[in-house]
C-alpha cells in the first residue's frame, strides 16, 4: 500500500517518534522509476508474512489494523481499489476476501456502482 505525505504524517503522529524511525521500522522506500530525480520516492508499508505490517491477530485468530485511526486513505477506501476497474480477476479476488462486498453482484454491476460513486465524489480511486 503506497503512502502519500498525509498518510505518512498521520502514521508518525500515531506511532510516535521521528519520521526516520517510523520509516526504517514500518515502511519500504523505493527510488522513482528511471533516473527522474524530479519524482518523489515511492513509500509503501512493509509486508510481513504476506500481510501489511500493521495487521495483527488476537489469540482467537481475529485480525485487524493496529493503526486504524491513522491508516492510509487508500485503506479507508478498501475494497474500492482502482485495480478493480481494470481487471475482473482483481474484482474476484477482492470479492472473495472482503465480507463487505455483495457476493451476488456481477463485475459489471460493481463497476457501474463504483464509477457512479466516483462521479459523485463520494470516493476516490
Amino acid at each position: 500500500m503506497s503512502l502519500d505525505e498525509e498518510d505518512q504524517a498521520r502514521m508518525v503522529k500515531q506511532l510516535g517518534g521521528e519520521k526516520a524511525e517510523v520509516c526504517a521500522r514500518y515502511w519500504r522506500v523505493s527510488a522513482p522509476l528511471g533516473a527522474d530525480t524530479k519524482k518523489s520516492a515511492v513509500v509503501q508499508m512493509k509486508i510481513v508474512s504476506g500481510r501489511c505490517i500493521f495487521y495483527v491477530e488476537d489469540g482467537e485468530g481475529l485480525g485487524g489494523c493496529s493503526i486504524h485511526k491513522a491508516r492510509p486513505w487508500r485503506c479507508g477506501q478498501w475494497p474500492l481499489h482502482p485495480a478493480i476497474l481494470g481487471d475482473e480477476n482483481n474484482f474476484i479476488t477482492i470479492r472473495e476476501s472482503c465480507p463487505g462486498v455483495n457476493q451476488e453482484l456481477s463485475y459489471q454491476e460493481f463497476c457501474s456502482i463504483l464509477r457512479e460513486l466516483m462521479q459523485q465524489g463520494k470516493i476516490q480511486c
